[in-house]
């Protein structure tokens, strides 16, 4: 029990932080006389509350975590934070229902960046700025997430990034991860800073380029208008936003390798290798489909086929353009490119490349089998060969993932949408891009008009996307809570 009573802590402490967290927007609504500095200082001091509450009657007990715990924690974390998060969103001036609050916060904190709110170009700052952070927020937790924690509880594949050992209640492990998750966390306040730096010196407003500045390294794509990053209608801007995406989809461990002065590890890593590739794949047959079937010069082609091919690769899901209406090759690309992902370890979500790889590799070697059956080929990533448990966990993740995304998709169509728009909403919800497709949800639109049970479900989605399937499901298994 005393195991619980440290979950039970834990989550009073992020309460905690999240209520301080709102006191940023606060000021920045009282620094413009707008009201609902009060609706964000209430909130803050309800989440404060109980945060404190809960730290206060759970203190004191047993400061190692299982594994089973580590489970319900990380899950537990991705609930509790969005419900506290959604006031300012229900009780301010946007006055939106609490379901509709909650989607908000649930796609600010996983950083998938799908919305229901519009009329942005007038809304509050304070409501603008916490959206902003939220996402900054969720993608660091994403990135300690995919350090520190789904390596130990050996999800999907993601053992192969595992930095120490496998027992989470190492007494060994747990400083080295700590002075690592501290040294990426100033990484990523760094590349924030020159990312608002560079956006300013652009001509943006400061609190236009710090707010996208906070949604770009995030791999977020909230912004702080109904037009997204076109209203900037800034080819610069448009360049500086794409450098800072595939920043915040690249493994942050590599970061630490440059700055220890080893800058030959990003080109030795094959996935980083295998991201950028695909991109670059990506934006050439786009600029070719421009070209070719929408008549579009090649400078202007080069453009959007840069920015929103890059944009929804890595799940953040900015656009300039509304490229579902790019004809049918282009609608199914983009909706396969929601698919891809960036690195492990990154800002990122959806399949991620390094499952990609596997699967391909793992294709290639029983291809090779079938051409000679005498033979013995072994799966291998980076340079290592593959432990069949790894092969086993990223096919089984898959799998499931693409059985969860039906299902999804399914069920969205039971509220009554329409298949693109079902299709679409699953995929870009469980994936954690944002936009959709077609005129409802795609990039010109929101999630507004979709129902309430089609919200929540959507919501499923982006936490069971966001925590990579298994350390939720896990939780329905009756084995899981008999150990």
């Amino acid at each position: 029990m005393s195991n619980y009573r440290l979950i039970l802590a834990i989550l009073g402490i992020l309460l905690v932080i999240v209520g301080l967290a709102m006191i940023i927007p606060a000021m920045v609504d009282l620094f413009v006389g707008h009201n609902d500095w009060q609706v964000f200082l209430v909130a803050a001091a309800v989440s404060v509350f109980a945060g404190g509450g809960l730290f206060l009657s759970n203190r004191g007990g047993s400061l190692e975590l299982g594994r089973q715990q580590a489970f319900i924690l990380t899950t537990a974390v991705w609930i509790v934070m969005p419900a506290a998060a959604a006031l300012p969103f229900a009780f301010g001036e946007m006055n939106v229902s609490y379901t509709d609050a909650f989607f908000e916060a649930m796609s600010g904190l996983t950083t998938t960046g799908s919305t229901v709110l519009t009329g942005l170009d007038t809304a509050p700052p304070g409501i603008l700025m916490w959206r902003a952070l939220l996402q900054w927020f969720g993608g660091i937790g994403i990135i300690v997430m995919a350090i520190a924690i789904m390596p130990l509880l050996r999800i999907g594949g993601m053992q192969l990034f595992r930095m120490e050992t496998s027992e989470v209640t190492s007494e060994k492990a747990l400083p080295r991860v700590a002075d690592i998750v501290k040294a990426i966390s100033y990484i990523y306040l760094i590349l924030s800073l020159i990312c608002t730096m560079s956006l300013w010196m652009t001509g943006m407003s400061l609190f236009d380029a710090a707010t996208h500045a906070m949604t770009t390294i995030s791999t977020g794509g909230f912004s702080t208008s109904d037009q997204s990053a076109g209203n900037f209608e800034s080819p610069l801007v448009e360049s500086i936003m794409v450098v800072f995406m595939i920043m915040g989809a690249l493994p942050f461990l590599m970061y630490l390798h440059v700055v220890k002065g080893k800058p030959g590890s990003f080109l030795m890593d094959s996935q980083i290798r295998w991201f950028l590739t695909i991109i670059l794949f990506g934006i050439i047959i786009m600029i070719i489909w421009q070209i070719l079937n929408e008549s579009i010069p090649f400078w202007i082609a080069l453009r959007h086929a840069t920015f929103n091919v890059t944009s929804i690769i890595t799940g953040t899901g900015y656009a300039t353009v509304d490229y579902s209406s790019w004809g049918g090759f282009g609608t199914a690309a983009f909706f396969f490119f929601m698919f891809i992902g960036g690195c492990a370890g990154s800002t990122t979500c959806s399949i991620k490349v390094f499952r990609i790889q596997i699967l391909v590799e793992t294709v290639r070697c029983q291809f090779m089998q079938l051409i000679r059956p005498s033979g013995i080929f072994k799966p291998h990533y980076n340079g290592q060969i593959l432990p069949e448990e790894t092969i086993i966990s990223v096919t089984s993740f898959v799998f499931l993932f693409l059985a969860i995304f039906a299902l999804l998709t399914i069920a969205l169509g039971l509220t009554g949408l329409d298949f693109l728009t079902a299709i679409s909403s699953a995929g870009t919800a469980i994936t954690n891009v944002g936009p959709g497709l077609g005129e409802t949800v795609g990039p010109s639109g929101t999630f507004k008009s979709l129902s309430d049970p089609a919200k929540w479900l959507m919501s499923l989605g982006m936490l069971l996307g966001r925590l990579e399937l298994f350390t939720v499901l896990v939780l329905f298994s009756r084995r899981f809570w008999q150990r």
